[in-house]
């Protein structure tokens, strides 16, 4: 590389700077006190683990996303993390191995092999929470209204919810005895929702009309509230399994309502986000004019069965830097600080340091410096008045 491009950065790579990265950190400061008040106990996971560890439960589209590398000291491939919720899995499961609810929160980098999500980033700054260790509809509710009180504290307006149930099209697919390929294939089609698509590949296998008919349903089953009525009368010869399902999306949806009513809830019974990962309910927040999720989740009970202790799992993540970027200015942190002079004083060293253990911000001039208190972001300065030192507006 040529001496002059030495400070270009790998695309999708990018520097935080001032003041980008310190709203960054005040916001991660109130992130991770709004989930102690909600009692998750926050884990910082290891950068890389090895690499069947990482892509515990999360199919190839993880695996795809993920950089590998050789550990100098066994020979073993390692991974370096791009979704750091089976590293809190593995936490849960192995580390802590408690009997009650627990829950986890985390905040930290994650790398990604190829540009994803809205702010074509390779390197999201992931937040979020997982509750480990109950099956009920009370847990996803908790998870999906914690997600919303994140997009509330940032600042993100008019979030609309979408919410699907994997379920749903597992129970079908399974009801119809379709093999794991034909299963791969229609799920690809019905998450381009190309209706004729699907038609012709259903009409192509051994199901019969009937079960052609509900997985073709799907594709239209999107919408308000009236979609789970209009699910509940399309798939009423379905099986069990279907029929839990709904059951399930409607009493979650009922109980997040009680919670957060004036929130705008869209479901999608087609909507698979996740599929080969999530088990029950799936959730995504949508902001008006980004076609991509800002956060999103669902249940992914047993993810910890691999490290030996299968639990009821369920949680949201999102990517701070893009939840920054959509929140408005009159949310995000207003800098101020105090200019102090270049002056050897005692009294202004008092002053100072008394200042700081107020919690403000004061920036001491140096002599000859370019620039004066304005030049520094400083909205007021110190200045000597008889015999003291007060604080000012700056010019």
């Amino acid at each position: 590389m040529p001496d002059k491009d030495r400070w270009l950065l790998p695309e999708g790579i990018e520097d935080i700077l001032p003041p980008q990265a310190e709203r960054l950190e005040w916001l991660r400061r109130d992130l991770l006190d709004l989930f102690h008040g909600w009692g998750y106990e926050l884990v910082i996971p290891p950068l890389v683990e090895y690499l069947e560890s990482l892509l515990t439960g999360t199919g190839n589209d993880l695996n795809l996303q993920t950089f590998k590398i050789t550990d100098q000291l066994t020979g073993r491939l390692m991974g370096v993390r791009a979704d750091m919720t089976p590293q809190v899995a593995r936490i849960d499961a192995h580390r802590l191995q408690r009997n009650t609810p627990t829950r986890l929160c985390y905040l930290g980098t994650v790398l990604h092999t190829r540009p994803d999500g809205f702010s074509r980033s390779r390197n999201p700054l992931q937040v979020g929470a997982e509750l480990y260790g109950h099956a009920g509809i009370e847990s996803d509710s908790e998870i999906l209204t914690l997600m919303l009180e994140v997009l509330r504290l940032v600042g993100i307006p008019e979030v609309h919810i979408d919410l699907g149930h994997v379920g749903i099209f597992r129970g079908l697919a399974h009801a119809a005895g379709l093999t794991s390929a034909q299963e791969a294939t229609l799920f690809e089609a019905l998450q381009r929702k190309a209706k004729a698509e699907i038609e012709d590949l259903l009409a192509g296998l051994t199901i019969n009309a009937e079960q052609r008919r509900q997985l073709i349903s799907l594709v239209d089953l999107n919408g308000g509230d009236e979609v789970l009525a209009e699910a509940s009368k399309s798939l009423a010869k379905a099986g069990d399994e279907v029929k839990n399902a709904l059951a399930n999306l409607q009493s979650i949806a009922t109980a997040a309502r009680r919670q957060a009513p004036e929130i705008p809830l869209y479901f999608d019974l087609a909507e698979l986000r996740g599929y080969h990962y999530y088990t029950g309910v799936v959730f995504a927040a949508f902001v008006p004019g980004h076609g991509q999720a800002v956060a999103q989740g669902g249940r992914y009970d047993d993810i910890g069965r691999v490290f030996g202790r299968a639990r009821p799992a369920t949680g949201f993540g999102a990517d701070l830097r893009t939840l920054l970027m959509l929140s408005p200015p009159t949310t995000q942190f207003q800098i101020s600080a105090i200019a102090a002079p270049a002056v050897d004083d005692p009294a202004l060293y008092t002053a100072i340091h008394a200042l700081r253990e107020q919690g403000e911000r004061v920036i001491c001039m140096l002599p000859g410096q370019a620039g004066g208190a304005k030049e520094l972001g400083c909205d007021r300065v110190l200045v000597r008045r008889d015999s003291a030192w007060v604080v000012v507006d700056g010019e």
